[in-house]
């Protein structure tokens, strides 16, 4: 076997070593808390050993992050899809929460977790700090999208696109914890009516300047 071939097979190895970690980090962490959840909690979940877990990341935060940038990589990509296509705006609006509401959805355990780390990040700055550049990004990349998508329609918004992708963010936080802390209120099509209802009075504010 090449050295090419050996590192190859290293790499593999040490990425499915990296996933089962990830996995096991939902599991742990939605179970027990951050703060409870211990990183020989994590390995042992995993299969593997404490050595494993510092061969991959630095800390549980470091793991946490982790798990946050491909959370974030997978719903702005989600999106993008929702907005490269030629529908209307409005309905892209509404396509774009029911993807939001199905992506949630899909695991439950993420919304526990992703609210048990934003009160984690108030009694740690360094976190926060990360967790915050993070949000950030995932917010100036919806700006983007939807600025794309204003340009193509050759529109003027009433108000700068990075405000819109601000209200954005903060209605699906909102609904996000709604759904957390009392599931039998939120129904499926309540979020895409109401981004629909948001970006159809944007339009008709366009319109009328």
């Amino acid at each position: 076997m090449s050295a090419a071939a050996t590192r190859l097979t290293r790499a593999e190895k040490k990425a499915e070593t990296r996933a089962a970690l990830l996995r096991a980090a939902t599991t742990v962490f939605a179970e027990q808390g951050m703060e409870r959840a211990s990183i020989d909690d994590v390995a042992r979940h995993a299969g593997y050993t404490k050595g494993a877990f510092y061969a991959n990341f630095a800390s549980k935060e470091d793991l946490f992050l982790a798990l946050l940038d491909e959370h974030f990589a997978e719903l702005l990509e989600r999106l993008d899809l929702v907005v490269s296509g030629d529908q209307d705006l409005v309905d892209q609006a509404r396509e774009g929460a029911a993807s939001f509401m199905s992506f949630i959805a899909a695991d439950p355990d993420w919304e526990r977790l992703f609210f048990d780390f934003s009160a984690y990040a108030m009694r740690n700055e360094a976190f926060r700090v990360e967790l915050v550049a993070r949000r950030r990004a995932l917010r100036e990349g919806i700006a983007t999208l939807l600025q794309r998508r204003v340009d193509q329609l050759d529109v003027e918004p009433p108000v700068p696109v990075s405000d819109i992708a601000m209200m954005v963010f903060a209605m699906a936080d909102g609904v996000a914890l709604q759904k957390l802390l009392d599931p039998d209120s939120m129904e499926q099509e309540l979020y895409p009516t109401m981004l629909g209802t948001f970006f159809a009075g944007l339009r008709a504010a366009a319109e009328g300047a």
